[in-house]
């Protein structure tokens, strides 16, 4: 069967359509058009002849292809770095709340009192720690888009109770406190409402209702808070009317508006997110730290476990470090700039010099090679920083749920006595040469496999069967 084409598969098609570039680049692709029409009327109406010689044709068109070809290979390695950097850290993340839940004895005694610690106590200090390794994955989310802060409602229920980001902290000081924790009486007022209509909120597909409930110093941006699609997106060109009329207005500034809703200037070219106010990432690994310290220090781990733990905790730093540098490191302007007016000039004068050969079609091959070129230009521009809303960048919010789900089913693994599952009716591990059950076999003394000194060379020789069984069944398998 022929694997379906991601473009037909299921979904919205208006949403499809707006992920295509056509909605940026039908202005150009139009100009240049109107420019072929004018140059076909002028030579077909008048007696003048608007063509002139294509020498220059073929040698610029293959350099600007093979120009837009690296500026189009050189975004999507960007974008693909990315995509395997975000898989690094759903790793770690993985790999360092399985060492804190299963390896991290439960079983301790308080060196200060000398009383064993509850298992509650132990539970509650994992699952903490836990949500931090998940609070991780979210806050870099929101430093790639350049949203600074933690009063983000998948974030700030994950962290409140660190005292650099809680004044309910009780042993938290001035000098815990970070600028952005800085608030204000009207903004404690605005968190008490947010707070009231957020137990009532109720959506089709809210995912924060599986985050604590708690109230904050200041209302909590939703976790996904996307630009409002206005009419400037599908009609770049009248960005020049916000220019004009932009004296005219009352400025009016909002606090809570997203650095991220101001994605693009008036000419159309993305705006580079402005620096996030702390590094919050940096802030969360340090506390894991003092936890690895802390257990280092009171005996709990051992050198392997303890170098395992250290090294996922330094990859969740790795990974953010290089993410940063796919988000800070565009192509140079200049670069860019030279591109795209090279581009501008071999459309503007290509009616020009295919007229003689096409006549009336110097129209359609005007609009196909318009079309072509300018999309590819865009297309790289667009995946260039895949950490922003686009609908071709990087779902991050799919990221980070796909990490929560993978912790909560860790810390809901019960880390049983493998002796309590191994043993019983329902495991065959001989199989197929012997298809007795595992209880069955340690029942049956009798049996050659208990033998003292012939014991192993029988087990050896099921196990030889077994294999040559798979090997005879498997072995001349077909499509």
């Amino acid at each position: 069967m022929v694997a379906v084409s991601s473009l037909f598969a299921g979904g919205s098609y208006y949403k499809k359509l707006k992920a295509t570039v056509v909605n940026d680049i039908w202005p150009e692709v139009l100009f240049f058009v109107l420019i072929a029409t004018m140059v076909v009327l002028v030579s077909e109406l008048t007696t003048t002849s608007l063509a002139i010689s294509n020498q220059m044709l073929t040698v610029l068109g293959i350099v600007l292809g093979l120009v837009i070809s690296f500026r189009t290979s050189t975004a999507y390695e960007s974008f693909s770095e990315g995509r395997k950097l975000w898989t690094n850290i759903a790793i770690a993340s993985r790999n360092l709340a399985q060492i804190i839940w299963i390896v991290v004895p439960f079983d301790r005694v308080d060196k200060a009192t000398g009383e064993k610690k509850s298992h509650l106590e132990v539970v509650i200090e994992k699952k903490s720690m836990i949500n931090l390794v998940q609070a991780y994955s979210v806050s870099v989310k929101h430093l790639l888009r350049g949203e600074g802060g933690v009063y983000y409602a998948d974030l700030y229920p994950l962290i409140s109770f660190l005292p650099r980001f809680s004044v309910h902290t009780g042993k938290a000081t001035e000098d815990d406190m970070l600028p952005l924790d800085e608030i204000t009486e009207s903004e404690k007022r605005d968190s008490e409402m947010w707070y009231t209509g957020r137990l009532n909120r109720f959506k089709t597909f809210d995912p924060e209702a599986a985050l604590p409930v708690l109230p904050s110093e200041r209302p909590l941006q939703p976790a996904r808070n996307p630009p409002v699609t206005s009419i400037y997106d599908y009609f770049p060109f009248l960005r020049i009317f916000k220019l004009v009329l932009k004296p005219f207005r009352r400025h009016k500034h909002k606090l809570t508006e997203p650095i991220s809703a101001r994605t693009r200037t008036l000419t159309g070219k993305k705006i580079k997110p402005e620096a996030a106010d702390s590094n919050v990432p940096v802030e969360i690994t340090l506390f894991l730290m003092t936890y690895y310290a802390s257990l280092l220090r009171q005996g709990f781990l051992a050198p392997p476990v303890a170098t395992a733990m250290n090294n996922a905790i330094g990859a969740l730093q790795d990974t953010v470090v290089h993410l940063e540098r796919i988000k800070n490191t565009p192509l140079p302007f200049a670069y860019q700039a030279h591109l795209r007016l090279s581009l501008w000039l071999y459309l503007f004068l290509l009616p020009f010099q295919i007229y003689d050969a096409f006549k009336w079609l110097t129209i359609p091959a005007s609009a196909f090679a318009s079309f072509l070129l300018l999309g590819f230009l865009e297309i790289g521009q667009e995946i260039e920083n895949p950490f922003n809303y686009d609908l071709n960048d990087l779902d991050l919010d799919t990221f980070c749920l796909a990490i929560q789900r993978e912790l909560h089913e860790i810390t809901a693994h019960t880390s049983p006595d493998p002796e309590s599952f191994i043993f019983t009716e329902w495991n065959q591990p001989f199989a197929p040469a012997d298809r007795r059950s595992a209880k069955e076999m340690m029942e049956d003394v009798e049996h050659s496999y208990h033998g003292v000194d012939t014991g192993v060379h029988h087990i050896r020789q099921t196990l030889l069967r077994s294999w040559r069984d798979v090997d005879e069944v498997t072995r001349h398998y077909t499509h």
